[in-house]
């Protein structure tokens, strides 16, 4: 099975669980949420965080962009697009808190621009969204720069990963799996398809969930998940349309733990007496 390397650490079998930090747009336009949710990712002990870049004009037709949809930025949906989105200064100042910070960040980027633009930070990865799946020229855009690949695999059938995956080739290549609706139901997360992915790719299969709960994501990783990607908070309550399907600071703190704790405890398999089960052997055993 092959290993991926983003920044200093390998990803796949047999390494940590990678988690990351999806910050996306619950920063709300505003550079001190963006901030503010870095530090949590960081205190949470993630190893990177993860923005969204859309070249709002190109992503999004005229008659999208005129819809009616009051708005904390105004009333029509490219007034709340654009409101959402950040530039070349707030992602300058992003890139500099966390290099201060030592954590990772990087993005998935919905257009070619965005992709050019996020080359300036020379980011470890990049991240193809599930609604990017199956631009094919977006993907060949993305591997001209030869940069590892997480691709999410929500709303997507497996002939269209299939493809996606015969475009990227395999080399630095992560798949995620992943149910595009937010909050997901349980019986729609489909853990098992994680062990399947990883025959039918070869490649590390992680994780990305938009549930409630931290049970599932962690659930994950007995499945094999080498990466989990959950949405990040400060509060599930604040205005925005990811944040009822994101978790808050304390909750990402104990995600983290709870994935190091049955990383501990998985084992080999190998049924063995503990040196510590010995004294317990001479206390309770008759014979």
């Amino acid at each position: 099975m092959k290993k991926v390397k983003i920044g200093n650490r390998y990803i796949g079998d047999g390494e940590p669980c990678y988690i990351t930090a999806e910050i996306g747009i619950n920063h709300n336009g505003e550079i001190d949420i963006a901030k503010k949710l870095i530090s949590a990712s960081k205190n949470a002990k993630c190893e990177a965080v993860k923005f969204q870049k859309r070249t709002v004009e190109v992503v999004y037709s005229p008659d999208e962009l005129k819809a009616y949809r009051e708005n904390p930025y105004g009333e029509t949906n490219g007034d709340l697009k654009f409101g959402l989105e950040f530039g070349a200064e707030e992602y300058g100042e992003i890139d500099l808190f966390c290099k201060e910070n030592n954590i990772l960040w990087f993005a998935s980027c919905w257009d070619e621009a965005s992709v050019d633009f996020m080359e300036k930070f020379n980011p470890p990865c990049y991240k193809i969204a599930s609604a990017s799946l199956t631009d094919d020229n977006l993907l060949l855009h993305h591997k001209q720069f030869n940069r590892p690949i997480i691709l999410s695999t929500g709303m997507s059938t497996v002939q269209q990963i299939d493809h996606a995956v015969n475009i990227l080739g395999t080399n630095d290549l992560i798949i995620l799996h992943c149910t595009s609706t937010y909050p997901s139901k349980n019986e729609e997360l489909n853990l098992s398809a994680i062990s399947n992915f990883k025959d039918r790719y070869q490649v590390p299969i992680g994780y990305s969930g938009h549930e409630v709960g931290l049970a599932t994501s962690v659930a994950s990783v007995t499945f094999g998940a080498c990466m989990i990607e959950r949405h990040i908070t400060l509060d599930r309550t604040m205005w925005g349309s990811d944040q009822a399907a994101s978790i808050e600071p304390h909750g990402f703190g104990r995600l983290v733990r709870d994935v190091r704790a049955v990383e501990a405890a998985t084992g080999d398999g190998a049924k063995v007496v503990y040196p510590s089960e010995q004294p317990i052997i001479k206390k309770l055993r008759r014979k």
